[in-house]
């Protein structure tokens, strides 16, 4: 089972007729804040336990050390998993297609930050590799927003191979790298494209890079050029976006 927390996560999920929700816990002060979501799902005929009112002791015990809950919870079965061929079908029935790799990109913090704004910019699906991936809950759904709900994971076991099945169906590859030669608004319009995020210092694996398409970087000018890996993709996510509208 999995635990979520905070309003955005535990808001999404109560309302995900995917989601299996075995208890939903609440601080007293939070049930006035939550009565639409509760409502909400009763509109939508979604079957619900009812709410569990515990005293701070006994809900802090549920969660991490300093998690930031908002006085709510929920104990839930993880979502469904997808399939990197999930992707690639979904892709024949679509007039475009965009989606991200994160390569030992790591951190929950930042997956969960990622996966919001892949929400945000209409990004198709995420691609993790599962060596030392975390899963969907905790920190990283907290992070998320809610998002995980809407963004469909994969979990691949080799992301060379995953790149040559993407390009055999007919996927533009490119990697994002700050010392790439060329700006990523001049990547060739394709109606499939694929990002590859590389975790912070190290960048993308040269093993990655010599399979991609073409390198880009994101136009920086200040006199720190560099970016987190999170906001980097949510740039990144708009020039995609650009790019697939303008095809």
């Amino acid at each position: 089972m999995h635990i979520l927390y905070g309003f955005h996560s535990v808001h999404e999920a109560w309302l995900n007729p995917q989601r299996k929700i075995e208890a939903l816990y609440m601080l007293p002060n939070a049930q006035k804040g939550f009565e639409d979501s509760l409502e909400l799902a009763r509109q939508k005929g979604l079957k619900r336990p009812k709410a569990i009112i515990v005293d701070k002791g006994k809900f802090d015990k549920l969660l991490p050390k300093n998690a930031v809950h908002q006085g709510l919870a929920i104990k839930c079965a993880p979502l469904e998993e997808s399939d990197l061929q999930d992707f690639i079908i979904k892709s024949h029935s679509q007039d475009a297609s965009r989606l991200v790799i994160l390569d030992q990109v790591t951190d929950p913090h930042n997956i969960g930050a990622i996966i919001r704004s892949a929400c945000a910019f209409g990004i198709d699906g995420i691609i993790l590799q599962k060596k030392h991936a975390p899963i969907l809950d905790g920190v990283l759904a907290k992070a998320a927003c809610g998002a995980i709900e809407h963004v469909p994971v994969a979990y691949v076991t080799n992301l060379n191979r995953t790149i040559e099945e993407l390009q055999d169906s007919l996927f533009t590859v490119f990697g994002l790298d700050s010392e790439a030669e060329h700006d990523i608004h001049i990547t060739p319009k394709n109606e499939k494209l694929v990002l590859i995020l590389g975790a912070e210092g190290t960048c993308l694996r040269q093993s990655l890079r010599k399979k991609c398409d073409f390198m880009v970087k994101l136009p920086t000018s200040g006199p720190i050029a560099s970016l987190n890996v999170s906001n980097a993709g949510a740039v990144a996510f708009y020039a995609m976006t650009l790019d697939v509208s303008k095809n």
